[in-house]
């Protein structure tokens, strides 16, 4: 790292150029995934939303449109709660290559009952996992593609406390909708470390990188009309949180880094700088219970065989 690039600090409100790349963010339209897209869209990338909702997804292309001038944001039809759909949707993004995608959709229930996909997975596990898992396979030859692709999956702050049970990966035995919830994002961000290590041993351009953003509140986020307005109220009754939390657009941050500063390396955390629950992105330690290959190796043995994919994702 040359002493130039290290006296100049990351600036989240003056972000590199990006002008010719495409990205994709899955859950483009609302929360950490709406402002990721709104972030990475002011530096002149193609940024496409993935998602399964036509109507929010035009809401948030609209709103993106109307804070950044000139935005190039399209919309690309993502089910991933169904396996089946994944491959099309791939090539529906006609695409030569594919220079980052963000791994951000999720599903978080607060109430039982277990809910299954159309695949018959439990539906935060199949959803939040699993679909990323397969997608990979069908993204792989677009992000090889690219001069240096980058796949960044969004963990939580939920994760540190939450171990996967291997035995019970579907929570099938036991499920608490918020234990469930910590649990597939520590599958995520399991799988995000693990992917790098595998992305390494073949050789290949592309990284694997995770990051989360910390404690993010909806009260503590800037309205953004139609996809969501805080209203006074909110935002006045959430002021003593702001303490140690903040809002989905700070939440982005450690996200946006990911995906665009040129000294992020593959297998690295980025979360925000205050106890990771607040601030500017910096990068983190890997938490061990997320680090450990042979926890790690059999969650991905389990995964490819759920979803039926490639062990090696289409990564040669």
């Amino acid at each position: 790292m040359s002493s130039s690039s290290r006296s100049r600090p990351w600036d989240v409100h003056r972000l590199p150029s990006a002008g010719g790349r495409t990205f994709l963010v899955t859950g483009g339209n609302a929360g950490i995934g709406y402002f990721t897209a709104e972030q990475l869209a002011a530096t002149g990338a193609v940024v496409v939303l993935g998602s399964r909702d036509a109507a929010k997804a035009d809401a948030a292309m609209a709103s993106i449109r109307s804070r950044v001038s000139g935005a190039q944001v399209r919309h690309l039809p993502l089910d991933l709660a169904d396996l089946s759909s994944l491959k099309t949707a791939v090539e529906r993004l006609d695409l030569d290559h594919l220079d980052a995608v963000v791994y951000n959709a999720g599903v978080a229930l607060d109430d039982p009952p277990r809910r299954e996909t159309e695949d018959g997975h439990e539906l935060m596990f199949g959803t939040n996992h699993l679909g990323h898992f397969a997608l990979t396979q069908w993204l792989a030859p677009l992000l090889s593609a690219a001069s240096a692709g980058r796949i960044v999956t969004v963990g939580s702050f939920a994760a540190r406390s939450e171990r996967l049970d291997l035995g019970d990966l579907q929570s099938t035995q036991d499920y608490r909708s918020k234990r469930t919830y910590g649990r597939s994002k520590v599958a995520q961000m399991c799988f995000g470390f693990e992917l790098d290590r595998r992305l390494r041993a073949v050789g290949s351009s592309v990284l694997s990188v995770v990051a989360h953003p910390g404690g993010a509140l909806d009260s503590l986020t800037p309205s953004r009309p139609p996809v969501r307005t805080t209203t006074p109220g909110e935002r006045l009754r959430a002021l003593p949180a702001g303490l140690l939390v903040q809002g989905k657009d700070a939440g982005a941050w450690p996200v946006v880094r990911a995906v665009l500063d040129p000294e992020v390396q593959g297998g690295q955390l980025w979360g925000p700088r205050a106890f990771g629950l607040r601030g500017r992105p910096r990068r983190e330690p890997v938490p061990s219970h997320m680090a450990d290959p042979a926890v790690a190796a059999r969650l991905w043995a389990a995964s490819g065989e759920l979803v039926g994919a490639d062990p090696d994702l289409g990564f040669r």
